[in-house]
């Protein structure tokens, strides 16, 4: 808004010309949606308290956890205001990457807080059914899929990390991948979500990587340079992902542990949704398994625990996702939490290597 307000005032005064460049306004979404959050979050605290917007800890998790019950929860309602308007004032308004990132957000955002709400009213860890919120995520992943698919300069080839000519043309698979990407991801966030801050500092870590990928696709020097593909316009999905970083970090002001407050599946599933649509549109869709591999790895520890279980009856962990087996182990909640970071973090650095180690 500001960029489409402000910018053509460039002609008037030099100092507007500022609003031109991507860079200037990711550094100020990142810093807006930083301060929203810090500024709004204790008054959020307190009314989510007070309408007695509380946690409901599953009956079967770690011991540990029954304290956390009654904890203030729908903590994604405040990042996602804080992302989004940030977004919304420091984004060109006229790029269709942003709004498809913007609305995915949305609807998902929509659909965990619905989640949310009918754990809250049942008084229960239970709340909508896991096939009601997987027909839900596959619908806006199909959407944003076919969106892509029909977006007159977009390509639908699928670029292997390591590997520069390895670059399949999917044609209508392309849509079902994009779906396949935004729901694992919305999904993969959501189970990573159990520890105070962990989710949220993961999601910081992933969003400030998929910054830098989003600059780059969507700058054609940099792009032909790194010989990735070029996606003219998605550079702008630099803000949206700085927005995210910011309210990460303003989040986790509140979140860390002991958390004061709960993200909730209004938050897990639409940033997690989000990070995949994002991928999507800069043509990352595989770097992602590798960026988010600690959303993997608790991904794939639950599906091997229920796999294992069905089949030889037979627990692979103590407990799934698998943070909850470190915690059983005798692990700190603290240490499992910042060593998950670390991982990630080295995870990000092998992905951004992946950019000339081809």
């Amino acid at each position: 808004m500001l960029y489409n307000l402000l910018y053509p005032l460039h002609t008037i005064s030099p100092i507007f010309n500022v609003f031109r460049y991507i860079t200037f306004r990711t550094i100020y979404a990142t810093i807006t949606a930083l301060l929203i959050t810090l500024l709004l979050g204790p008054w959020f605290i307190r009314k989510v308290t007070s309408h007695q917007i509380e946690q409901q800890v599953r009956d079967d998790g770690p011991a540990a956890h029954l304290k956390k019950s009654g904890t203030p929860t729908m903590g994604g309602v405040l990042i996602l205001s804080s992302l989004l308007i940030s977004t919304l004032l420091w984004a060109d308004l006229r790029n269709v990457f942003i709004w498809i990132v913007v609305i995915t957000t949305f609807l998902l955002g929509l659909l965990g807080g619905r989640d949310d709400w009918e754990k809250i009213t049942r008084k229960n860890s239970r709340g909508l059914s896991a096939r009601s919120k997987l027909v839900g995520q596959t619908l806006i992943g199909l959407a944003v899929g076919l969106v892509l698919y029909y977006h007159p300069t977009f390509n639908t080839h699928l670029y292997v990390p390591f590997f520069k000519k390895i670059t399949p043309d999917l044609g209508y698979f392309y849509i079902l991948l994009t779906a396949l990407v935004i729901v694992g991801a919305s999904n993969a966030v959501n189970l990573t979500d159990g520890l105070d801050g962990l989710a949220i500092g993961l999601v910081l870590i992933v969003s400030s990587t998929y910054l830098l990928f989003s600059y780059f696709a969507g700058h054609v020097k940099i792009a032909n340079y790194l010989q990735i593909s070029y996606v003219a316009g998605s550079g702008e999905l630099s803000i949206f992902c700085g927005a995210m970083a910011g309210a990460g970090m303003g989040f986790l002001w509140f979140n860390a542990y002991p958390a004061q407050i709960f993200m909730g599946d209004v938050g897990s599933l639409a940033l997690g949704g989000s990070l995949g649509a994002v991928a999507a549109i800069t043509k990352n869709e595989l770097l992602l398994t590798i960026v988010g591999g600690v959303f993997v790895i608790e991904a794939l520890s639950v599906i091997f625990q229920v796999g294992s279980y069905k089949l030889r009856k037979k627990r692979i962990f103590q407990m799934a996702p698998i943070h909850h087996h470190f915690e059983l182990k005798g692990w700190a909640e603290p240490k499992i939490i910042v060593r998950f970071w670390i991982i990630a973090i080295l995870f990000a650095l092998l992905a951004i290597s992946t950019l000339k180690l081809r």
